[in-house]
């Protein structure tokens, strides 16, 4: 796919977005201001800005416990991702739900999710229903290199290529499951080798090259669009923050990080938008908007009122008996 300068500067505004979404994030829960738990994904911003640019808001996506950036690229509201966070009434969970299961359902976001590899039957289940209905919509799931291993995984390949499902499944290869080296877990490194076994293309591209990333979830988009059934697209890339907020990242090596940080996905683009003609000055007007917006946001999100005790029931349907 081609792209004009103008579209690429969308997808580094884009990436710049979650980039500071999750700076900002990191910052505010280490200060303790925020409740329960975060899982970043800095690092990863091209996998998620690469393939939900080629999605349309009709499209659905289920993602992670690491989700932030994939909603963010998909349309989510950073006001209410971050009130979510703060556990305030305005959050997309009304305060109740946390950052692992932030969902946009007018943006196509079913939902993030605590469980490894809990996304993917949601993806399918939303794959099976466009087909039903007879839309030309598409699923997407997002996962981990550690839910490769998680039976989930080998099922819905199996049913979305028996059925030729509109579905793309994309791991978000860092070869580390929490801390677990993908070698100790998976018998194979290369997750895009799982799709022979159930005659389903299988896709490995440069998760750090956002161009590369977007050109082939089109392919995979238009495919499924088209009625040929599922992709299963392996993007290779790394995770700069630890599993969690805290963790000490003892299972890398200096000369590890230092090799990925050559290779931070907005660095490399940055320097691609050079070469596309997008002057500094355009660059550097994101960066400072992005920034603005994100600050704004925090601030209107600290401020805003927590999700009363009174309304812990509210939304909860009775059992049937």
């Amino acid at each position: 796919m081609t792209v004009s300068a103008d579209q690429a500067l969308d997808l580094y505004r884009v990436m710049a977005t979650i980039r500071v979404f999750e700076t900002t994030a990191g910052s505010l829960f280490a200060a303790g201001e925020l409740p329960g738990f975060i899982h970043l994904s800095s690092g990863q911003e091209a996998v998620a800005a690469g393939v939900c640019s080629v999605l349309r808001r009709d499209d659905a996506l289920t993602t992670t416990h690491r989700g932030h950036g994939h909603c963010i690229a998909k349309g989510g509201k950073v006001f209410g991702m971050l009130a979510e966070l703060y556990g305030r009434a305005e959050g997309y969970g009304k305060g109740r739900s946390g950052s692992m299961h932030i969902a946009d359902s007018s943006a196509g976001i079913l939902g993030a999710n605590a469980i490894v590899g809990g996304g993917l039957p949601m993806a399918l289940g939303a794959a099976w229903s466009a087909q039903v209905r007879g839309e030309d919509r598409v699923a997407v799931a997002f996962f981990g290199d550690g839910a490769v291993a998680e039976g989930v995984f080998h099922e819905t390949l199996n049913l979305a290529a028996l059925w030729r499902l509109p579905l793309v499944l994309v791991c978000e290869n860092n070869r580390v499951a929490e801390m677990t080296p993908s070698s100790v877990h998976l018998a194979t490194t290369r997750v895009a080798d799982f799709a022979g076994p159930y005659a389903i293309p299988g896709v490995t591209v440069d998760g750090n090259d956002v161009l590369v990333v977007r050109d082939a979830a089109a392919t995979a988009v238009a495919r499924a669009r088209a009625g040929e059934g599922p992709t299963l697209l392996e993007c290779e890339t790394h995770r700069i923050r630890g599993h969690f907020e805290g963790d000490p990242l003892r299972y890398r090596s200096a000369e590890e990080t230092a090799a990925w940080a050559a290779r931070d996905p907005l660095v490399l683009f940055r320097a691609r938008l050079t070469e596309l003609g997008v002057p500094s000055a355009r660059v550097e007007a994101v960066d400072t908007e992005v920034a603005a917006e994100v600050r704004d946001a925090a601030a209107a999100a600290a401020a805003a009122a927590p999700a009363p005790v009174s309304s812990l029931l509210d939304d909860v349907r009775p059992g049937v008996s």
